[in-house]
């Protein structure tokens, strides 16, 4: 490993590379800013990653002949961008990505990442996000590292040797921190619902964000859950430290908090610093449907931009523009529904903020399925649960549109006899 300054560092990316960016609370900010302040050498560098946190100076419509960036997933910094011509979207199985990388599908010329100092023994660590990088560090031509004290040192997957890292930054900046959102009455509502199918011994997928922070406040009275998700956060861990969450009962790395990625608050970040029962994986392990299934009472708790009357769910776009990504959906869905005693859930307010039907006749005209009507079993709102598992077409519009919003019902109603006619 050679410590150098940004600017040799960097030269080492060239035009034409592919150029993998860690992602979530570990983007190498720094490193990209330098990148960008490089590009007039530049042109069609592809920057490939999962959502980023910070500016994404680099997908600036401007800088379009110097770079493009091809989203593995969406991130709230470039949803506004995903007009542009020099940015795309590809969809993958958050499990499957890596493979993408390894089978040479998608081959990786450099990695950008940001790592914990190494070890007594020569390792670094990826920290607060191993999920697809640890695969693009394996196969990438050149690694490049932002070292940071301030990364935490995570078990699991993301050890690095100093010896795959070509070029190496040392700076201490904060992590990207993400506070807890604020619960509003309809969520708690909807956690409160979703918390009743939670048996004890369970094993839990949650995300982040109002619904599923809402549900796991409902669970602090259960005992032995597991935790096996691709990301937790400020939420999860104010369930391990009620004693909810021993992760006793799982059949898949029993003891241990098993996800891919973290993003929260420095508590949390400070909580799984060289913490033994917190591992990280790659997510062609985490997500991967058979190990998912493995667990007994695995639990998948998922969310939806709209769901149609006959339970196909839109969760990666608005209409044809992308706003996310397939992500673990799927992945979690179907291994929760093949684990024994495991429930598929997709949870969500029966109106966005803005008022707008949630639950609607049909998807609107671009939207992706990203859970089919064949693996949806379980949807919440407010209003109550439609279990879809076993019902007809007319069954499960009749199921979903008693937990409509009481304002929508009617139209829904007519409109879906409309549909049955055609």
């Amino acid at each position: 490993m050679k410590v150098t300054d940004l600017q040799t560092a960097l030269r080492s990316v060239t035009s034409d590379q592919r150029v993998f960016v860690h992602g979530g609370a570990a983007t190498p900010n720094m490193l990209l800013r330098e990148l960008v302040e490089q590009r007039e050498r530049l042109r069609n560098v592809e920057l490939v990653h999962l959502h980023t946190t910070g500016e994404a100076l680099y997908s600036h419509p401007d800088y379009a002949r110097h770079f493009r960036v091809t989203n593995l997933f969406v991130g709230a910094n470039l949803r506004d961008r995903m007009t542009e011509q020099n940015v795309d979207y590809l969809p993958c199985f958050l499990s499957e990505i890596p493979i993408l990388f390894r089978s040479g599908a998608l081959p990786v010329d450099v990695a950008l990442i940001q790592v914990s100092p190494p070890d007594k023994h020569g390792y670094c660590s990826l920290g607060v996000s191993v999920d697809v990088a640890l695969a693009a560090v394996q196969n990438a031509k050149v690694v490049l590292a932002q070292i940071n004290p301030r990364m935490p040192r995570v078990h699991g997957d993301g050890f690095i040797s100093i010896s795959r890292i070509d070029f190496a930054v040392e700076a201490e900046t904060e992590i990207y921190e993400e506070a807890p959102r604020k619960i509003t009455n309809e969520e708690q509502k909807i956690g409160a619902t979703v918390a009743s199918f939670v048996e004890d011994g369970a094993t839990l997928q949650v995300g982040i964000g109002g619904v599923p922070n809402a549900i796991l406040s409902c669970l602090k009275d259960r005992k032995f859950l597991g935790i096996h998700t691709e990301t937790w956060s400020d939420s999860t861990l104010d369930l391990i430290l009620a004693g909810a969450v021993d992760n006793s009962r799982k059949s898949i790395i029993p003891g241990k908090t098993v996800s891919s990625f973290l993003i929260g608050s420095r508590r949390l970040y400070d909580f799984v610093d060289d913490n033994p029962s917190v591992v990280q994986l790659d997510t062609s392990f985490v997500n991967n449907p058979e190990i998912i299934a493995s667990n007994p009472k695995a639990i998948a708790i998922n969310s939806a931009v709209e769901v149609d009357v006959t339970g196909q769910v839109c969760a990666d776009s608005i209409g044809p523009h992308i706003i996310s990504g397939v992500g673990g959906q799927m992945d979690f869905i179907r291994g929760a529904t093949q684990s024994i005693g495991g429930k598929a859930i997709i949870a969500l307010t029966s109106r966005t903020a803005k008022g707008h039907p949630k639950i609607v006749p049909a998807l609107r005209v671009g939207a992706g399925v990203v859970t089919t009507r064949a693996h949806a079993h379980l949807i919440v709102t407010e209003y109550g649960v439609a279990d879809l598992w076993g019902k007809t077409l007319r069954d499960r519009a009749k199921a979903l549109i008693s937990i409509a919003h009481p304002e929508d019902r009617d139209n829904l109603e007519k409109q879906w006899r409309l549909l049955c006619r055609k």
